[in-house]
């Protein structure tokens, strides 16, 4: 049996027996023993889809209304008319063969990388080193793009990169615990709208089977939805 510190104790015994409301989960979120650090706020989706089914597979990018409090390492894998206003954006690297070299000999110091299709065909040797990370660019995911200053600003902002894993879940951080609970609401709520819209059409029977939201180091709390 796992051994709980006093602060855990007491947060578990805070967590509600049967699913609530978003509005009451986020209350009890607030209500957890604060850590030394701020933490994250997480939110787990498991939906009734077959992950194996191709046309049920869930991949996009979401930015949520109100940020998720940090910001994120982003490159850009672009030519060097693009370059400068990439870095203007905020990515930390911009360069084509010269970044796809740096990236093939084993730099991957970095969380979201962004391309503009006319360099894809550099970027696609980049397979091996980045899929694997789940750092490949992805036209689905929108970081594959012509805009590619948009979407640096966009992604260097806290904008998130989503897909299922094979168990039919997503993973996604919705905010920070020191967040007012009106806008960790809304970064819920827009959660939960934005995997409604993208429901596929093959997913039959109950799609939220369950969503759970929780802190870095809080209990879980389980949503109704």
């Amino acid at each position: 049996m796992p051994k709980f510190t006093k602060k855990q104790k007491a947060n578990l015994e805070l967590v509600p027996e049967n699913p609530v409301s978003m509005e009451e989960a986020v209350k009890v979120l607030k209500s957890f023993q604060a850590m030394k650090f701020d933490q994250s706020i997480n939110i787990v989706a498991s939906l009734g889809i077959d992950p194996k089914q191709a046309d049920q597979a869930l991949r996009g990018s979401i930015a949520m209304p109100k940020g998720i409090g940090r910001s994120a390492r982003v490159i850009a894998f672009c030519n060097s008319d693009k370059a400068p206003d990439a870095l203007e954006a905020g990515a930390i690297e911009a360069g084509a063969e010269e970044l796809v070299a740096k990236v093939a000999g084993g730099w991957t110091d970095f969380d979201v990388a962004i391309a503009s299709p006319d360099v894809m065909r550099f970027v696609g040797t980049l397979g091996k080193v980045l899929g694997p990370k789940g750092l490949m660019p992805s036209p689905k995911a929108g970081t594959v793009t012509p805009d590619v200053k948009t979407a640096v600003a966009e992604f260097a902002a806290g904008k998130q990169e989503y897909r299922n894993d094979d168990g039919g879940n997503i993973h996604l951080v919705v905010g920070k615990m020191s967040f007012s609970e009106a806008d960790i609401l809304e970064n819920l709520t827009f959660f939960i709208e934005t995997v409604e819209k993208i429901k596929p059409a093959a997913a039959k029977g109950l799609y939220f089977k369950k969503v759970v939201v929780s802190g870095t180091m809080t209990p879980g709390v389980q949503i109704a939805v």
